[in-house]
This record gives structure tokens, sequence and C-alpha cells, in this order.
């Protein structure tokens, strides 16, 4: 089983997604020893910029057009992501998040692989997927909850889990599972942490 890692958090030894999302790999490499992991770190992958040069090659691939060395560079890269993709047999994503959603980052490798006829396909009416992975799992992170009833809402978790769920399912993930883990930076966090590892190994077993 091939399983790709995307880390969607620059803090290192300090994030509790990474830390959850280590806890549930290790679980999975002691169930099934054939496990490989490859590790997508998005703060420390040179990810391009999608600028003029990578959207004109974007466009050229589209219509079959010749591209510029400049247009080429660009899209080789696109493709040495858009494989690391095609190679999973499962997804894993730890996200933390940022003012409710998720670090920019992320969406910029989103943007970035998200091509037609790689990941999905559109026929001029319908769309569809175009990988087969059974599951994926992603962890979703923030360091509080603002109890109900105060003047400020929260919108929790669905600004962040929602659209990233459609994103796997539209690209062929069949089933995502999400671990939700709050308190991360309070007086809880020691224990929510704990718990969510203990989540993460059970949920290993079935992955």
């Amino acid at each position: 089983m091939r399983i790709l890692h995307i880390i969607a958090s620059p803090r290192g030894e300090k994030s509790a997604s990474i830390a959850v999302a280590n806890t549930f790999l290790e679980a999975c490499r002691q169930r099934f020893p054939a496990c490989e992991v490859d590790t997508l770190n998005i703060w420390e992958e040179p990810l391009p910029e999608f600028d003029s040069k990578t959207i004109g090659a974007k466009y050229k691939r589209v219509s079959k057009e010749p591209m510029n060395a400049d247009e080429q560079a660009a899209w080789s890269a696109i493709d040495g992501l858009v494989r690391r993709f095609q190679q999973a047999e499962r997804i894993v994503i730890g996200i933390p998040m940022w003012n409710f959603s998720y670090p920019y980052k992320l969406k910029q490798l989103i943007d970035l692989v998200s091509q037609r006829n790689m990941l999905f396909s559109f026929d001029g009416s319908a769309y569809g997927p175009l990988l087969q992975i059974p599951r994926a799992l992603v962890i979703h992170v923030r360091g509080q909850s603002q109890p109900e009833g105060r003047q400020m809402s929260s919108p929790g978790f669905e600004h962040q889990s929602g659209y990233i769920e459609f994103w796997l399912k539209f690209i062929g993930v069949q089933e995502v599972q999400s671990l939700q883990v709050e308190h991360t930076w309070d007086g809880l966090a020691q224990e929510c942490i704990a718990h969510a590892k203990e989540r993460a190994a059970e949920l290993a077993a079935r992955f």
C-alpha cells in the first residue's frame, strides 16, 4: 500500500496535525509492513507559482500548442506533483485551521494538481474523477472551540472540511474519513491530542 502523506502545517515537531498523522502512519506501518509513505510537505516542496507562464502552459496543453522553455519547465513541475497523486493508493492530510479554513499553500497545491485529463475529466458537459483511491484520512485541527451562545458565532470545521472532502471525491477518492481535533493550544491540548492519537491508531486498522 502506497500512502501519499500531505503535510499542510509549517510548524514541524510543534504541529498537532503532524503528530496525529505520524501516529496514524506508524500504526499503518505496523499493520501493513509493506506500506510505503510518500511525504509531500507543501512548505518544503518547491511548488511552482500559478502565474502567467504556468497558466499559459495549461491552456497550450489543452489546445495542443507547443510550449516555450519556461512553460515546459512549469508544466514539468506540475506533472511531477500529479504523478504522486496518480501513484497513491491512499491519501493522508493533516490540516491546521487558519481563519476557519486551510493554509494557502494547500490551496496552491490543489490548484496546481487539479488539471483536466490528469486528476479529473471533463467532456464539455460533465466532470469525472480519474483517480481510483479507496480511502483518504483528513485530520482537521484547530486551536480552540468557542462555546455556543457567544456574541461572535464560530463556523467550526464546515468551511474547511466541506471543501476538502468535495475536492478529494472530485478527483477520485471513494471514502473520506475525517478526524477533528480541537483545543490544541489551550488548557485541554495535551488531553485532546492524546485522544486524537488513540483514535488515529484505531482508524489505521480499517484503512
